[in-house]
């Protein structure tokens, strides 16, 4: 069960693909990725694969813990992304190898089937009550848009006035007894959250994300007194480590680590018991590719305290592919009556199109996120 070979793919619509083959034949997938960093992040695997040329690739935790703690230097986006992807792929060989799925490998299946959401809108929300209708006809049971466009560190009533009917609108589209997550993406600054929050109130989200940045989890407790809504975040944070701290601060309702972002399986899983420790919520964050969110499923499956997961079917960044173009039986993520059924296919569950994935990477991506400004010029978040 050697490892044998690494092999590197950039596929549209922004993804980047990763191939491990032992020397027995065994191949598994992985997903390292950070949106619109795919080549930082490509080379990283490259770096890292001295690593894990000639390693038994069984030997999944003492692997992780090389690439983690084999460096002076550790955590942040790129080397935890990097990791990420080589441990789902290595999750994926070993659950081929013993010929069952990965959550089977981490103790066993807790429920038959997981609620997924949709998003709706785009980057600067508009038509939404057309997307939130077209989710609901399409058998969401939840949905999810950005809150706003881009908002100033003091803003006016008038754009949260603005934004809050919009939210509203689609509230009344899809009902109370649907899901609506509010994702302010970090735009909002600690002084208009407190507004925006709680004028927000009378519209019960599913969940309020990232009211602030996750730099800024110190106001998370402050924020909570706005609203009565579970507060959500964890999408840029990269381990446990990152994660315990906002465990501590006891303001976190649902957490959101990334499966291609958080080390992958191996400290997602860990990530995930200790916010069940906290009576801490998990919904990862999976707005990527397919293996991403087969590994997320994997999760979900597996852990008690997973309520919903993120899926990128149809999200407005995927123009040139959509999620289940590489594969080769999209049913596998068939949806019924808004959940997804436990997957029984060996490792992640899934058959990537490799033909289709190579003829792709020929064509590459070089997508890069929106740089936005505010009206005096100066950079806002995006």
């Amino acid at each position: 069960m050697k490892i044998e070979k690494l092999e590197l793919f950039e596929v549209p619509p922004r993804w980047l693909f990763l191939k491990i083959t032992t020397k027995n034949g065994i191949t598994g997938w992985g997903e390292p990725l950070i949106e619109g960093r795919a080549a930082t992040v490509k080379a990283a695997v490259e770096e890292l694969s001295g690593y894990l040329l000639g390693k038994d690739a069984r030997k999944i935790e003492d692997i992780w813990q090389l690439l983690y703690r084999g460096g002076f230097y550790r955590g942040g986006p790129v080397l935890m992304s990097a990791i990420a992807g080589i441990d789902q792929a290595l999750w994926d060989i070993k659950g081929k190898l013993l010929g069952v799925p990965v959550y089977e490998l981490l103790g066993g299946a807790v429920r038959d089937k997981m609620k997924i959401y949709g998003w709706i809108g785009g980057d600067k929300p508009s038509q939404v009550v057309e997307h939130a209708l077209k989710r609901m006809e399409q058998g969401f049971l939840a949905v999810k848009m950005n809150a706003c466009a881009e908002m100033e560190w003091i803003d006016t009533p008038h754009k949260i006035d603005a934004a809050v009917a919009l939210i509203d609108a689609v509230r009344n589209t899809i009902g109370y007894d649907k899901g609506l997550g509010i994702d302010f993406h970090g735009r909002v600054h600690k002084g208009m959250a407190k507004v925006f929050m709680k004028e927000l109130d009378y519209l019960k989200p599913m969940f309020i994300e990232e009211p602030v940045l996750s730099e800024n989890a110190d106001s998370f407790a402050l924020l909570s007194s706005y609203t009565s809504a579970p507060i959500a975040a964890g999408e840029r944070l990269y381990s446990r480590w990152d994660f315990k701290r906002i465990f501590e601060q006891g303001a976190i309702d649902i957490i959101q680590p990334d499966l291609s972002h958080a080390g992958g399986i191996t400290e997602v899983k860990k990530i995930a018991a200790m916010a069940e420790a906290y009576d801490v919520a998990l919904a990862p964050h999976c707005p990527l590719g397919p293996i991403s969110f087969a590994a997320a499923l994997q999760i979900d499956f597996n852990c008690i305290n997973a309520v919903i997961q993120e899926t990128s079917m149809g999200i407005h960044y995927n123009e040139d592919a959509d999620l289940l173009d590489y594969l080769t039986d999209p049913e596998v993520f068939r949806m019924k009556e808004g959940y997804i059924e436990k997957p029984l296919l060996p490792g992640l569950g899934i058959e990537i199109d490799e033909e289709k994935v190579r003829e792709a990477d020929r064509e590459g991506h070089a997508w890069k996120n929106p740089v936005w400004r505010n009206a005096d010029q100066s950079i806002t978040e995006w």
